[in-house]
């Protein structure tokens, strides 16, 4: 849970006392199970690629070709506007689950693009890639970050039609909220329009841990969302 840098503006509570560190660990169980919704900030450009050569946060060469002449070609391809849009708010994303016929957004593991090897066409990106994964480019503003979070969310009401949700916890990254979108409450309004008036928890982060495929990562600009729901 973050504030605002160099002031600690979180709490915890417990017995009567305040404390400005710590955890707390919430453990759910019997009756009642947890959804999860990862809702990136992102909606990908392009097409998917294959990484062909990489060490470390490098990316060499992408379909055997340097990386950043596809990273060029890809923004050349985009018509005027999302050109715009992507000039100061590209991210890449790495596929986790290589067995998928076809990927959506929630495959994709986002990390940042770092920099730009103008010499070597090199790409460092935010995570270890290898030879072998797929990557796409990614675009992340406030539009397509509103458009990742109701597209997640409506996805994830429709795989739930049949089961009760008794409420949520909503954890999202201090780049998100009014700073991003203009409004405030943008995330938690989202909730309610899709699920309707629910109890609802949650406080801004400076990181945010959830999964992507079968595994968990520490995510950056994301709205992270657990669901409680009552297990049948």
């Amino acid at each position: 849970a973050s504030g605002a840098p160099g002031e600690p503006h979180s709490r915890l509570f417990l017995n009567g006392e305040t404390f400005e560190d710590g955890v707390v660990a919430v453990s759910v169980g019997g009756e009642t199970g947890l959804e999860s919704v990862i809702c990136q900030g992102c909606t990908p450009i392009g097409q998917t690629w294959t990484i062909t050569e990489a060490a470390g946060t490098t990316i060499s060469r992408i379909a055997n070709r340097p990386a950043a002449k596809v990273l060029v070609e890809t923004l050349e391809g985009l018509p005027e506007a999302a050109r715009r849009r992507a000039k100061h708010n590209l991210f890449v994303g790495i596929v986790i689950d290589e067995y998928r016929e076809e990927f959506q957004r929630g495959d994709f593991l986002i990390r940042n693009l770092v920099g730009i090897d103008p010499g070597s066409g090199a790409l460092a990106v935010g995570t270890h890639a290898r030879a072998g994964q797929t990557i796409q480019f990614q675009l992340r503003d406030a539009q397509a970050a509103h458009e990742n979070l109701y597209a997640m969310l409506e996805g994830k009401k429709s795989a739930l039609s049949e089961k009760e949700i008794l409420g949520g916890c909503l954890f999202s990254c201090v780049g998100r909220g009014r700073n991003l979108f203009g409004v405030k409450n943008h995330d938690a309004e989202a909730l309610k329009r899709t699920f309707g008036p629910m109890g609802l928890a949650g406080f801004f982060c400076n990181g945010e841990i959830g999964p992507v495929g079968d595994q968990s990562y520490i995510h950056g600009y994301t709205a992270c969302l657990a669901l409680l729901v009552r297990a049948r």
